[in-house]
């Protein structure tokens, strides 16, 4: 039998949803650091079954974002030395990301989302208004990431930007923060703009050592 008649999709399972429900609560901050997460709770909430909620967590706590305490988890507080074990992953990898996006970005529809989230930041910063730069911010990496031919190495880049995001979120509040990572993004998509790799990686890397700095200043974490 020859039938014009596409596979119906499957909705995401039920402890996958859970899990992305979970993590976009820690990218965005709603978790504080140190807060106990309580599975009943956490079920009765997202109005799921305790054991999905547990896997999730166990998954999340897998990959760092989670830490156990006791019989729960809770959102870990980061040291100096998971800073420079985290920022050394990210050096690693995020330029050479970058340096094959460059390829694709002279073409000026590919880098138009590019250069309108680079414009949402700038407008964002000159305005003080925080919660528009963050997002702006959001919105850059995603075009840029969404250009990366090798999405297994997109994939590792989320995962560990992700063990800064909640606490990039407040850092952002401060404007020579934000100072900062504008003209990192400016240089990166200049070098974009001409379609030069190396110059491309080079921005990153670059880009990647000023925030690492002002991170660990705005936590505090250099006295400790």
């Amino acid at each position: 039998m020859n039938l014009s008649i596409q596979r119906v999709k499957r909705p995401l399972a039920l402890g996958e949803q859970v899990y992305h429900a979970l993590r976009t609560l820690l990218r965005s901050g709603q978790i504080a650091l140190g807060q106990p997460l309580q599975e009943v709770q956490l079920a009765e909430h997202l109005g799921v079954s305790r054991t999905p909620v547990r896997q999730a967590m166990t998954r999340l706590a897998s990959e760092g974002l989670l830490a156990s305490a006791g019989r729960g988890f809770v959102v870990p507080r980061l040291t100096l030395r998971d800073v420079d074990d985290i920022y050394e992953v990210r050096f690693l990898i995020e330029p050479a990301a970058m340096r094959d996006v460059a390829a694709l970005t002279v073409d000026r529809a590919a880098r138009a989302p590019l250069d309108a989230a680079l414009a949402a930041a700038a407008a964002a910063h000159k305005a003080g208004d925080a919660p528009a730069f963050a997002e702006a911010h959001q919105r850059f990496r995603a075009a840029w990431l969404a250009l990366v031919p090798n999405r297994r190495l997109v994939r590792v880049i989320e995962q560990y930007a992700d063990h800064l995001q909640q606490i990039r979120t407040l850092t952002l509040g401060k404007p020579r923060v934000r100072a900062i990572v504008l003209k990192g993004y400016r240089s990166v998509a200049a070098a974009l703009a001409e379609g030069d790799g190396e110059r491309a990686a080079a921005a990153m890397s670059a880009t990647l050592a000023e925030a690492k700095r002002a991170f660990i200043d705005a936590m505090g974490l250099a006295a400790s």
